[in-house]
């Protein structure tokens, strides 16, 4: 599979793997600590809108 892009990383629930259902098996479990505590931090601070087919990404106000 080292010739597959990557197309999304997120953070999921243990309810969401159940809603995805048995045939998704591409996860990492991580530790729960504060590694990612920073990281949740900052992504809370951006702002989403949509844009046309997409969306734009831009820090709150």
């Amino acid at each position: 599979m080292p010739d597959e892009a990557v197309i999304a990383v997120g953070f999921l629930t243990q309810h969401d793997l159940t809603v995805l259902g048995r045939g998704f098996q591409r996860y990492m479990p991580v530790d729960h600590d504060d590694v990612f505590a920073d990281l949740v931090d900052r992504l809370d601070q951006i702002e989403v809108s949509p844009l046309g087919r997409g969306v734009t990404l831009m820090p709150k106000s």
